[in-house]
């Protein structure tokens, strides 16, 4: 199988310079990577060629020979291995470059972003995939990330000479004091750009609306913070992207009570019900479940469903749902269901309820029918 073409990999004319090349790169290196991806193989696919493509365009003798012969077999496939280039990827994700010689890393480091997400109890059991709207801010096509008119690199700043902070010496009674502070003039960029980029006004980063697909597993719980990497705004220079937040809420439901992987709930049922049981059906999460109420259930019992509630976040049984009795209690009694309860009471040799003064009972909980 031929080797694919690296300029369209990354998306760049045959005419791109290394700056061009490399802020693809990093854009693209961000969007495909394994770990922002886990449930996605083709994104590890892709990323594989985002690597490769780089491995090539990024080496001028590799590149001088690509475009002369047209092949890439000789050049290395794994991203992860890429010689000179490894710094490049730690770059992406770490924005750390070879800090081996002592240099700093220079830029300003992308925002993290907080996106709430509402969720029902439903999700908790089965778990969800879904997209997340975010407003972040991302590299600027115009000029490459760089800030400047037409993708010009922005220069070394003057002040720092590419440090970001300057140093003082004060002199104090325990000998010379250095200090470093963030450079006045470039804010802690190391660079400055002369000619602003008239698209993003030289922030090398415009507003972007976008989707982030996310996989949140089943049994979660109401306020987790779902954690994903390199999705918040992009950095600027040699500046991390930011990460992104989804706080988890879990929205109420009517129906239940939760407490960890239990279901709280309440059945009314009749009188004759609890006296004399029955099979009813009640609304779990889910769907419908058959509930034996055994006879002579009193107010207040608990009968449970096991597994019925909710599973654990790492895999494993479901919780119970409990169902709590309530046995209904009418208000209002016709003179022949009166008759009834107290026939029924001086049969089972009960107190018998008092009738107050009016001739009803109970001080009229009762009412006769006219």
């Amino acid at each position: 199988m031929p080797s694919k073409d690296p300029y369209e990999v990354l998306g760049v004319s045959r005419s791109a310079d290394a700056d061009e090349i490399k802020s693809a790169y990093r854009r693209l290196a961000r969007r495909y990577h394994p770990d922002v991806n886990p449930n996605d193989p083709s994104a590890e696919e892709k990323f594989k060629e985002v690597g490769a493509a780089y491995s090539v365009l990024s080496d001028p003798n590799k590149r001088a020979r690509f475009d002369q012969t047209g092949s890439t077999d000789d050049a290395p496939q794994d991203p992860f291995f890429q010689g000179g280039n490894i710094s490049d990827l730690f770059d992406v994700f770490f924005g750390a470059g070879n800090q081996g010689g002592g240099r700093r890393r220079v830029g300003r480091d992308g925002e993290d972003i907080r996106v709430d997400l509402e969720l029902t109890l439903k999700d908790v059991i089965n778990g969800i995939q879904t997209d997340v709207v975010v407003n972040r801010k991302t590299e600027c096509s115009a000029c490459g990330g760089t800030g400047g008119e037409g993708g010009k690199a922005p220069e070394t700043c003057g002040t720092c000479r590419g440090q970001g902070q300057v140093s003082t010496v004060r002199n104090t009674f325990i000998g010379q004091v250095r200090t470093s502070t963030t450079c006045p003039t470039c804010s802690g960029a190391g660079t400055v750009v002369k000619d602003p980029c008239k698209t993003c006004k030289g922030r090398a980063v415009v507003p972007e609306t976008a989707k982030v697909p996310i996989t949140i597993p089943p049994g979660f719980d109401d306020g987790a913070t779902l954690h994903v990497p390199g999705q918040g705004s992009d950095g600027v220079g040699e500046g991390r992207p930011g990460d992104l937040y989804v706080v988890i809420q879990v929205a109420a439901d009517s129906r239940f009570q939760r407490q960890g992987q239990t279901l709280y709930t309440i059945l009314d049922v009749t009188f004759a019900q609890a006296a004399l049981g029955d099979r009813v059906e009640i609304h779990g999460v889910e769907d419908t479940v058959e509930l034996t109420v055994p006879p002579g259930t009193q107010p207040g019992t608990q009968i449970a469903i096991r597994h019925g509630g909710l599973p654990p976040l790492h895999g494993g049984r479901r919780g119970d749902l409990i169902v709590q009795v309530n046995v209904k209690v009418p208000t209002k009694l016709s003179e022949a269901e009166v008759k009834l309860i107290r026939d029924f009471a001086e049969l089972r040799g009960e107190s018998m309820p008092k009738e107050d003064d009016k001739g009803g009972i109970l001080g009229g909980l009762f009412h006769k029918k006219r």
